[in-house]
């Protein structure tokens, strides 16, 4: 066990909207240290998604984001011999960093031209509660709820 937590680092906000949040997003995004096209990537899908549905681009992504962050998740447990599958309650930092590493890797899965198109159809289709991301959330709450019979081994 660690001594004490790492310090937590400030992020600068991002320069189109002013969010932090876009930022981590962005750092997801980011191959090989490249942050300016990770930013090019994301405005460019900001764009399609502006484009396509006619609102506000980061109300889709935030909305999308909220779609695809799950509430809990299942972590293994050795007990006596036997591996459970117990539910636990994720922290809210966790949560985020999962929703948006899903969305980016579903993006990456998608087929069609380029990241930017695909990253903004997979932020379409999870705003709209569709979408592999969101599909992933909904398995492990389901799987959560399954085994909800061992969440008593949580303290032991």
């Amino acid at each position: 066990m660690r001594k004490r937590k790492p310090k937590l680092r400030i992020l600068a906000p991002d320069p189109r909207y002013g969010d932090t949040m876009v930022t981590r997003f962005v750092n997801n995004l980011m191959q090989r240290g490249k942050k300016g096209l990770a930013y090019k990537i994301f405005y460019d899908a900001m764009d399609l998604i502006k484009e396509r549905t006619g609102e506000e681009p980061l109300e889709v992504w935030k909305s999308a984001l909220t779609n695809a962050t799950p509430q809990v998740e299942v972590r293994s447990r050795r007990i006596g011999g036997a591996t459970f599958q117990i539910p636990a309650e994720i922290p809210a930092q966790r949560k985020l960093s999962i929703g948006m590493k899903w969305i980016i890797r579903f993006a990456k899965e998608r087929n069609g031209k380029g990241m930017a198109e695909k990253l903004s159809a997979e932020l379409i289709a999870a705003s709209k509660g569709e979408g592999a991301a969101v599909k992933r959330k909904e398995d492990t709450h389901r799987m959560a709820e399954a085994n909800r019979a061992f969440a008593h081994f949580r303290f032991r």
